[in-house]
């Protein structure tokens, strides 16, 4: 598979991985053949970027930490959850714990495969989508760091539910800038309501936009009066935000590696460095399928990961076409002198 742009798609190709719609449906499955009206909607509901199945690198394989039922199910559960709140009514706290218990047994089964969040956003399920990726880089860190299951379980709500209150509509004249009116606040008081949760929970939400330096928000703490569950909540929810072209990025969605030096900058004034570290032990910076430009000039796709050298996968360069094709691989962890100088959209 090749993970390229939607403006390059062509009428005809086989898609590679499925398109789900906010509340866990399908909206595209894998391996249809792409119409022009199938490429024009997708278009429309704000997908950027698709795999598509190219028989040059059909070996790619593209390992999920998190399976296809236990995504479907935590997209279903999170639209109930808003959906809920936005009405007023109650919600469940157990089958978001349920949600967050198949999470973890997909993580732990899963531990070495490194992150690539490469699930097709679109403007209907985004919020789900950042809820989930949230959910799960948070809970790799935190079993890195050493948490135990019940820890990582309340890390994994917290993450998941981190931006809760902005389900919460503000009354009419609200004052807006009002730190009690912050979205980390009103998910603080939903949160903290529920007993079924641990406390921690509830303060995960009100504190992920706080910096070490104090210069966060809502209360401007710092770097003592912050736990650690938060800490490495404010880590997962940077990386996301800018990939998917949210707070912080400009506008512009930014490629992993590009996020990663965002945040790498961040590191120690405004990030916790124990959370960067691991962080970048999870994460592929070069996500498999991507085509790039070595320093060789040559250009290929990245076919394979190394753990624990997020910045050094594998290449593979194709020249020629079917019989007279020649194909070689560039392993990045031993050839030290060539890099990847750029990805190509």
């Amino acid at each position: 598979m090749r993970f390229i742009s939607v403006e390059d798609i062509e009428p005809g190709q086989i898609l590679g991985r499925t398109v789900y719609s906010a509340n866990g449906t399908v909206l595209l499955s894998e391996d249809i053949q792409l119409t022009v009206y199938m490429i024009n909607t997708l278009k429309r509901v704000g997908v950027t970027m698709l795999y598509i199945k190219d028989p040059g690198f059909e070996d790619i394989e593209i390992e999920d930490v998190l399976s296809e039922p236990t995504k479907q199910a935590m997209f279903r559960d999170m639209s109930e959850t808003m959906e809920a709140i936005r009405s007023g009514k109650d919600w469940s706290p157990r089958k978001i714990g349920v949600a967050v218990d198949s999470l973890l047994t997909d993580v732990l089964n899963n531990k070495e495969v490194m992150i690539q969040l490469t699930d097709i956003r679109t403007n209907d399920n985004a919020g789900y989508m950042h809820g989930v990726n949230v959910a799960l880089l948070s809970t790799m860190i935190g079993l890195n760091l050493g948490l135990n299951y019940s820890q990582l379980k309340d890390l994994a709500i917290g993450a998941l539910l981190h931006d809760i209150g902005k389900s919460v509509p503000l009354p009419e004249g609200a004052d807006v800038e009002s730190m009690k009116n912050h979205h980390t606040w009103r998910g603080f008081e939903i949160l903290k309501n529920k007993r079924d949760f641990n406390l921690m929970i509830a303060h995960t939400a009100l504190q992920h936009h706080e910096r070490l330096n104090g210069s966060g928000l809502p209360r401007g703490l710092d770097e003592s009066h912050i736990h650690l569950y938060p800490k490495i909540v404010a880590v997962a929810n940077m990386y996301d935000n800018l990939i998917a072209g949210s707070e912080g990025s400009g506008g512009r969605p930014l490629l992993p590696h590009e996020a990663c030096e965002r945040l790498m900058a961040c590191s120690e004034q405004e990030l916790d460095h124990d959370a960067l570290v691991e962080f970048t032990r999870i994460v592929s910076v070069y996500p498999n399928g991507s085509s790039v430009r070595l320093s060789t000039k040559e250009i290929g796709v990245v076919v394979r990961q190394h753990r624990g050298l997020p910045g050094r996968p594998v290449i593979r360069i194709v020249h020629g076409t079917n019989e007279a094709m020649e194909v070689k691989e560039v392993d990045l962890a031993t050839e030290t002198t060539t890099f990847i100088e750029a990805v190509l959209a």
